[in-house]
């Protein structure tokens, strides 16, 4: 088959970087590739099976698709405490480079979570807008901000539930010590404030994509539970900016962050009707 996974690793900013690559079906080479820029931490491992059961078929219907671990996570160099988003940032455009030098004409991005902060950072470069036609967005965090005082709040949890006297700490105190430069250590991740401290700058209204470059969005709720007015807002005020932009809503769990392995078949199928017909 044409589509079989083959891993690789290709060279960072600071290091090795493991790929998945997702080669095209040879009758129907688009000579587009599809970059995933993948989520923080627990939410990446949780939704690895999702992202590769997405990456077959969008191979099988002629995309380029390469999956990367970011420098410190998955099988890449470098641990995670080491990690910058600086380093981030340049280890995506190792990948939009890998792909430009294997027979890709356009490179789209495709960002889950905190990816999807990531990938509209990385598109206002240069590099990007030369090469960028589309962005697609699975559950977006809209504020860097409210998602990173939510993963502290896992210290705060796992404080209050030790049977070892730990005092807990609060979020407010454990931001203190990033912007003191200090590093810390929430939910197993040493965590460095060269990594969180610009992630936790950045929104999702502040990452406005160029005038050329489509934003198909995809968000995912129980059955019934309308978009957020923050989600329309931004959507609107990108549409007003003449930005191509959809957005749906798909019935399922946040397969990211849920106990078991979870699959949410709709949100593959919807993402092919954007992808798969063109």
């Amino acid at each position: 088959m044409d589509n079989i996974a083959q891993p690789a690793f290709i060279r960072g900013e600071s290091g090795n970087l493991f790929t998945l690559y997702f080669p095209p079906n040879r009758s129907r080479n688009k000579r587009r590739g599809l970059l995933f820029f993948p989520p923080f931490a627990e939410e990446l491992n949780k939704s690895r099976h999702m992202v590769t059961m997405q990456a077959r078929r969008c191979a099988e219907v002629g995309y380029s698709v390469l999956l990367l671990d970011l420098f410190g996570t998955g099988d890449s160099e470098g641990d995670f405490g080491q990690a910058t988003w600086s380093q981030w940032r340049q280890d995506m455009f190792a990948g939009v480079h890998w792909l430009l030098n294997h027979g890709v004409h356009h490179v789209d991005y495709w960002g889950l979570r905190s990816g999807a902060l990531l990938a509209l950072d990385v598109a206002r470069e240069p590099d990007s807008i030369s090469c960028l036609d589309r962005v697609l967005l699975w559950a977006p965090v809209l504020r860097g901000s409210v998602f990173v005082t939510q993963f502290l709040r896992l210290r705060m949890a796992a404080d209050l539930a030790s049977d070892k006297g730990v005092k807990s700490v609060d979020t407010k105190q454990l931001k203190a010590a990033l912007q003191r430069k200090e590093m810390i250590e929430v939910a197993g991740y040493d965590l460095s404030p060269e990594l969180i401290l610009p992630m936790e700058s950045l929104e999702l209204q502040g990452l406005q994509p160029s005038p050329g470059v489509r934003v198909d969005w995809f968000e995912l709720a129980a059955e019934g539970r309308p978009l957020s007015p923050a989600s329309l807002r931004l959507v609107e005020a990108w549409r007003a900016a003449n930005i191509q932009v959809s957005i749906q809503q798909v019935v399922g769990e946040a397969f990211w962050s849920t106990p078991e392995i979870t699959r949410v078949p709709d949100l593959l199928d919807a993402t092919m009707q954007v992808l798969g017909h063109e």
